[in-house]
């Protein structure tokens, strides 16, 4: 058995805002299978403490940006965890990354540096008698862990792991000391970015190898139109980068045994599936199918193209059931497009929720304007869910568009469109409504 320590900010079920923590808490029982031991560190958010059992105190540190922490060895949810336990930086209420007006933490820097502190104090030191081989950083929050690594005895080797480029984690140049990095660092090949401290950029100058979400993405990152100001920086790595697909845990996404929806294993098991999720958002008969979106709200997950391309849809009988939150621009516009009868929505996050939308509609709609991989197609395709997905990222690499000659040979499993435009968007939909 070899040893890896993933150091992320979000773990499912424990906490979770996107992917990142389906990915983060699916990885360690994926690679136990090919011998690995992954232990995972996060902060202890007080969800995620209220979670777990046998805390232990493994790891001390007198003063962590500001107070006094230490690393509790637990576990929970089929994991094995280290969870960063510092009050002053962790112990509040709202959400990982926002304070209960939504607005950033402003002292999320010290914070996610903390987490990336102790990943290298338990990289190099251990904690008990466990130590990696290898450190795996999940995006910007654990960004810094490769830099604090640098010039350790006996430091491993490390994978900064991109789900997202669009997130870099800025700080002030001013917090360069305070953040403990190298003055030296703060330099355009190293953290500096636009007279900013770039935690992401950070990860990927100082990290052994780099991967990201898919082999799509990964070529599109090359490209000033994706690579969100660090194309450059990835192209000069380009041959320690590597896109590998996400998974999904097909433990918990299985339609055949899903604890949150009524199970199934046919046609007509899926159909009534789908009338109690008519019923739970109060659609009636449609004579057309009934699509579902559960996404974050926001100008990446082109969902402003949806709003205007809508109408192609509920015309002909198509219904749409949403499930998310995010821009309060778009909240509104959506709430104001659920006056309409083939419309709902729900703002907000419930996961069973998502299980039941799934497994209850005809489709899945996923317009990103970029996309890294996406999973949430990945669980359309596991429940007979057809995905209709915009052709970037990861979405072209786990979609078949339905051509003639696809489906001709019977090896279509989506919809795929091209322009990421409202026209492109309409078309897919006309698509759909035929093939239904």
């Amino acid at each position: 058995m070899r040893n890896v320590l993933s150091v992320t900010s979000e773990c499912a079920p424990l906490v979770k805002t996107g992917g990142l923590a389906d990915v983060a808490g699916a990885l360690p029982a994926a690679v136990a299978e090919h011998g690995w031991d992954m232990r995972t560190i996060l902060p202890a958010y007080p969800s995620v403490l209220s979670q777990v059992k046998t805390q232990k105190a493994v790891l001390e540190e007198e003063d962590l940006f500001g107070g006094p922490a230490r690393i509790l060895s637990a576990t929970g949810v089929g994991l094995r965890l280290f969870l960063v336990d510092a009050p002053h930086l962790f112990d509040r209420d709202g959400l990982p990354y926002l304070d209960p007006e939504g607005v950033d933490w402003k002292d999320n820097p010290e914070r996610f540096a903390a987490l990336s502190w102790m990943a290298m104090r338990i990289a190099t030191e251990g904690a008990g008698k466990w130590k990696p081989e290898i450190v795996h950083c999940h995006d910007w929050q654990a960004g810094l862990t490769p830099v604090y690594l640098d010039g350790k005895k006996n430091a491993p080797g490390s994978i900064m792991t991109v789900h997202n480029v669009a997130f870099h984690g800025l700080a002030p140049a001013n917090l360069c000391a305070k953040l403990r990095l190298p003055p030296s660092g703060f330099t355009q090949s190293g953290f500096e970015f636009w007279r900013q401290i770039s935690a992401l950029k950070a990860g990927l100058m100082w990290a052994t190898k780099i991967t990201t979400v898919s082999p799509t993405y990964a070529r599109e990152l090359l490209r000033p139109e994706f690579g969100m100001g660090l194309d450059g920086v990835l192209a000069g790595r380009r041959h320690d980068l590597s896109g590998i697909l996400n998974g999904i845990d097909k433990v918990a996404w299985d339609p055949e045994t899903d604890p949150e929806i009524a199970t199934y294993k046919t046609p007509k098991g899926k159909a009534k599936a789908k009338k109690k999720l008519r019923d739970e958002f109060g659609l009636g008969d449609a004579g057309g199918p009934l699509t579902v979106v559960v996404s974050r709200l926001s100008d990446q997950k082109g969902l402003d193209l949806l709003l205007d391309a809508l109408p192609v849809l509920t015309d002909r009988g198509g219904q749409l059931a949403l499930l998310g939150s995010g821009d309060k621009a778009l909240e509104a516009r959506f709430r104001k497009a659920a006056e309409h009868p083939h419309v709902a929505v729900h703002i907000g996050y419930d996961e069973a929720k998502a299980h039941r939308m799934i497994a209850g509609a005809d489709a899945i709609l996923v317009p990103s304007r970029f996309e890294p991989c996406g999973l949430t197609q990945l669980y359309g395709l596991r429940y007979g869910t057809v995905p209709v997905v915009a052709y970037t990222g990861g979405l072209v690499d786990t979609v078949i568009n339905a051509s003639p000659a696809a489906l001709r040979a019977g090896v279509a499993t989506g919809i795929q469109f091209n322009p990421i435009t409202v026209d492109g968007l309409a078309q897919a939909l006309f698509a759909l409504l035929d093939l239904y």
